[in-house]
């Protein structure tokens, strides 16, 4: 049942750890593509997801399967593998970090153009300046030198708001089934096209130090199955938008984590840009917010 009050207490520790879990991700994931290319890392982790999920995996509803496996497709095979190789061609682990969250406005334009779901100016506000903010923010000198790793983690921003838009007419499938499925979905996939767009990979790999396998691990356990899996237990307890501005905390610790151990130097544009994006996504997030707990209070009996 949806708590009305926000997060406090014990559940407020929990969206910390879900945002260590996953600013760390970008820091560990940043490593260990030194030693392994993006798709086969991204093959690998939900190599490590099947074999940690397969036990616990149930059959979805029969109708199911075909947005189950668009699912797949699109969050778990090419935006993760999209996105790793943006992170590991930006060379820094800031842009990334910012601009991923712009996938947050890409899927209300998306529910607004495919399933009507209509917002406000103010909303529609926060767009534009969260896109904006992506354009102050490519022309700071460090996206600057790697300028197409900031177009394809657009692309991959645009793949998991696609996928986001398609998981909403998933029915009858838990966070575990979900997880597992998308992992054993992909996996065939993500492996085709390290065949096809990674030469070498499979040598890379196997002369991989702990430093590409651990990062590896710590994706699969700690950013999918740990993240994700507190952020299902605090959606049970509270609106997707109560606990959605909380997550805007990921970004910014990885880009502390990026001065303190990646060598990242943002510039002053990629600050600006920075809090134009996020600022937006948090507009929606409290719009969000505001429009849920209205329709909460003009219910009969509420």
């Amino acid at each position: 049942m949806h708590s009305p009050h926000g997060l406090h207490g014990r559940d407020l520790l929990l969206v910390m750890v879900i945002v260590l879990a996953w600013a760390g991700n970008f820091l560990t994931s940043a490593w260990a593509l030194q030693e392994i290319p993006p798709f086969l890392f991204t093959a690998v982790r939900m190599g490590f997801l099947v074999l940690l999920l397969l036990p616990f995996l149930r059959l979805p509803p029969a109708g199911q399967w075909r947005r189950l496996a668009a699912v797949a497709l699109l969050n778990g095979a090419l935006h993760f593998g999209t996105s790793f190789w943006a992170l590991h061609a930006a060379g820094n682990i800031a842009s990334p970090a910012i601009v991923m969250q712009s996938y947050v406005p890409m899927a209300t334009v998306l529910a607004w153009w495919f399933l009507g779901e209509r917002f406000g100016w103010r909303t529609g506000l926060a767009v534009v300046v969260s896109f904006a903010g992506v354009m102050v923010l490519g022309f700071d000198p460090m996206v600057l030198a790697e300028p197409a790793a900031l177009l394809v983690m657009l692309l991959s921003a645009l793949l998991l708001a696609m996928g986001t838009v398609v998981m909403r007419g998933l029915k009858g499938v838990d966070m575990i089934t979900q997880q597992g499925w998308t992992a054993v979905l992909a996996l065939p996939a993500l492996l085709g096209l390290s065949l096809a767009l990674e030469p070498g990979g499979f040598d890379r790999l196997a002369d991989a130090s702990w430093v590409g396998w651990g990062g590896a691990a710590y994706s699969a356990v700690a950013a999918s199955l740990l993240g994700h899996g507190l952020f299902y237990v605090l959606v049970q307890r509270h609106p997707v938008a109560q606990v959605t501005p909380w997550l805007l905390l990921t970004p910014v610790l990885a880009i502390g984590l990026g001065i303190a151990f990646y060598g990242d130097r943002p510039g002053l544009r990629l600050w600006i840009g920075g809090a134009m994006v996020l600022g937006g996504v948090l507009l929606i997030a409290l719009r969000t917010l505001a429009k849920a707990r209205s329709t909460v209070s003009t219910k009969p009996g509420v």
